[in-house]
């Protein structure tokens, strides 16, 4: 997720243009060193709880069931893929969906057959009120904008078997057309058209459609309601006042990060414990008891090469 969009992007229509023969090289590719690396370091995450996972765009998953997390070893612990994104919904030109049906199925044989980390799950790549269709800059449009996107969000997930029993909400400022801030921040004269007509929206405007959001979730399902962001961007688009505060909604972060794979996390902490930990927002801490996912490596604009690694704490998840 984050700033990776345009590098990723940009990548997955190259495959596309050459028919897919890049893709295979550059799995075949992949494939083999992911093994190597993951066969000399077995030893899997921790404390008991915690599992290695990816998310979004096709990680190459070394061997056979039951499945290994590349270049780190111990368990593939579970796959978060976006199965919906307010652009693609609406039609706009270059929008995209980041889900590899071979990693989910991974995870969720780890997860039934073998008994190993949380399965796969799914998020919703969110638009602001400044990309809604029908924007009148009040609490109410907004919080229905939010609902409409939360019912389009079960709706893809219906037929399938999500093991993961959170819908995330990616709240982010992505850098990418057809809206940079993902109408957040700015008011665009339509969803798709990149031209933003009012500059600023309300804190209380941007969390009205969380909240429209959260709560058909809540009321429409069995699922629970989960957000990815970071403390910057959160603060950015919710300020740091009431309208910012999350204290019992679960949490998925992505600061800090890091591309070497040997100062992989135990815990909330990179280097194997010993490092910077996990920072969450809206309120909340690593300590909060809604603090579940920590996007570790492959967000932003320091790409390790591979894919988006995780951390999820299972037990808090229950």
């Amino acid at each position: 997720m984050r700033r990776s969009w345009l590098a990723l992007a940009a990548c997955m229509a190259l495959v596309l243009a050459s028919g897919g023969a890049a893709a295979a090289a550059v799995t075949a590719g992949a494939s083999r060193a992911v093994t190597t690396a993951a066969a000399a370091r077995p030893d899997g995450d921790g404390p008991p709880g915690f599992w290695w996972g990816t998310d979004s765009w096709p990680v190459p998953v070394p061997g056979s069931a039951p499945y290994k997390m590349p270049y780190l070893g111990g368990a593939y612990g579970g796959y978060i893929g976006m199965t919906g994104n307010w652009a693609y919904w609406l039609g706009c030109k270059g929008s995209f969906i980041a889900f590899s049906s071979t990693n989910a199925a991974q995870a969720h044989t780890n997860y039934v057959t073998y008994h190993l980390g949380v399965g796969d799950g799914a998020y919703w790549f969110m638009g602001g009120p400044g990309v809604d269709p029908h924007y009148t800059g009040s609490t109410a449009e907004a919080s229905a904008w939010g609902a409409a996107q939360a019912a389009r969000a079960l709706s893809d997930i219906a037929n399938g078997h999500f093991d993961y029993q959170v819908v995330w909400a990616d709240i982010e400022l992505p850098g990418i057309k057809p809206a940079y801030d993902n109408g957040w921040n700015n008011v665009y004269t339509s969803p798709c058209s990149g031209v933003i007509k009012i500059s600023g929206i309300r804190a209380a405007v941007d969390r009205a459609e969380f909240n429209g959001f959260a709560n058909y979730i809540t009321a429409h399902s069995h699922y629970k309601v989960g957000v990815y962001s970071s403390a910057g961007v959160w603060a950015s688009i919710f300020g740091t006042g009431v309208a910012s505060l999350i204290p019992n909604t679960y949490e998925w972060t992505y600061e800090p990060e890091t591309t070497n794979f040997s100062d992989a996390p135990y815990g909330w902490c990179l280097n194997h414990g010993s490092g910077p930990c996990a920072q969450f927002f809206g309120g909340q801490t690593y300590n909060s008891k809604y603090a579940l996912m920590w996007q570790w490596s492959g967000g932003g604009g320091i790409s390790n090469g591979v894919g988006d690694f995780d951390q999820i704490d299972s037990a808090r998840q229950a």
